[in-house]
């Protein structure tokens, strides 16, 4: 009898991420049995789990509507496809869940929604809502309205970060490659790795970086790094195709088993690290890089040398040491104009000077991660 992975069998809450490729033709255009056949797979899956389906697809589908033989490079038509597509996707989830008498409910998402604080508790709050109600969520990018600045890339990250989010136990990546190889699977000789427990698992191996379908934004690569964040969140990983989708989400030992490498945790802080681009920085002098990564202390304005971007309040910036390198990525609680006046002052003479609003943080500790060290 063939092993059967515990934590997948004991998760109770799975998100499940399915790509383009395994839901369209490479022309573009939904294949309808193909979302039938996973719709089965997760409908049956339901019964011992709580599913969450991040699903790409949407530009992939309104391409052959609106006369595109293959996904354009513009962010405008990009998000015209997305349009057309998004609505054809959801119908089609909609209509197939309905055979096993499961709602849906769509939520889409960008990085700008889930970086800051009260964003992320209502999406949390929303994807929870849904669950408790017996409701599936389908969830992808809000491409008909993300910008270069605030989208995800692809939805391998996306699917990795909802994985935190909704604080699941078992995340599964479904392409159309039934696992991670040491090369590429079409090659005679490479082999299937079958479980990785960290980096070490890894090193030597070859990932390409394009889909063999072209209809989507992701490769191996991304799936790669998209398990590296969701381990690192405490969350386990299994990487297969569609094909094995059920055999997968029944514990079976089926394509990559990725193991967790870090502890569970709700906070928020992963997605700002992982979902957000900054939209400029701050140069620290020597004691405020040490507040910040060694005290984990709040960045005060006494601590800032220079500003550079166009950010407002509440936008991610990088803070970088006095060599120009990113230490830590934050929440800035003012606007890139404010900043030049109130540097290397202390709050006390600020507030005396300008007002009790000028007595804060530039960066809060609690809207605040460390990229190293």
């Amino acid at each position: 009898m063939a092993a059967v992975r515990q934590d997948v069998v004991e998760a109770r809450r799975v998100v499940v991420k399915v790509g383009s490729s395994s839901l369209t033709t490479a022309a573009g255009g939904l294949d309808a049995d193909r979302v039938d056949a996973l719709v089965d797979v997760l409908a049956k899956a339901r019964e011992s789990h709580e599913v969450v389906l991040v699903s790409s697809g949407a530009i992939a589908a309104g391409l052959a509507p609106l006369g595109l033989d293959r996904r354009p490079r513009d962010l405008a038509r990009q998000q015209a496809a997305a349009s057309v597509g998004q609505g054809l996707l959801v119908a089609r989830y909609t209509a197939s869940f309905a055979r096993h008498g499961v709602r849906v409910g769509q939520v889409l998402l960008t990085s700008d929604d889930v970086s800051r604080r009260t964003h992320y508790r209502n999406a949390y709050r929303t994807l929870d809502q849904l669950l408790s109600m017996g409701a599936l969520p389908v969830v992808n990018e809000n491409d008909t309205v993300a910008t270069d600045e605030i989208r995800f890339g692809d939805n391998d990250r996306l699917a990795a970060l909802v994985a935190h989010l909704v604080r699941a136990d078992l995340l599964v990546l479904l392409s159309d490659v039934d696992g991670l190889y040491d090369g590429d699977p079409r090659t005679p000789g490479t082999r299937l790795v079958a479980e990785v427990r960290g980096p070490q698992d890894l090193a030597g191996i070859s990932v390409g970086s394009a889909g063999r379908a072209g209809v989507g934004t992701g490769g191996m690569v991304t799936k790669v790094e998209a398990a590296a964040i969701a381990t690192g969140a405490g969350v386990p990983v299994v990487l297969t195709s569609a094909a094995h989708a059920a055999d997968a989400l029944a514990g079976r030992a089926i394509g990559t088993y990725f193991h967790p490498t870090g502890k569970r945790s709700a906070d928020r802080l992963l997605w700002l690290a992982h979902a957000s681009t900054p939209r400029g920085s701050l140069r620290l002098d020597a004691g405020a890089v040490r507040a910040v990564t060694e005290r984990h202390s709040s960045l005060l304005p006494a601590g800032v040398t220079a500003v550079e971007g166009g950010f407002t309040a509440g936008d991610p910036v990088d803070l970088l040491d006095e060599e120009g390198r990113p230490v830590a990525r934050g929440l800035v609680n003012f606007d890139a104009r404010e900043l030049p006046r109130l540097l290397g002052r202390s709050t006390r003479d600020l507030a005396k000077e300008l007002g009790p609003a000028y007595e804060r943080e530039v960066v809060h500790r609690d809207d605040l991660v460390l990229l190293r060290g």
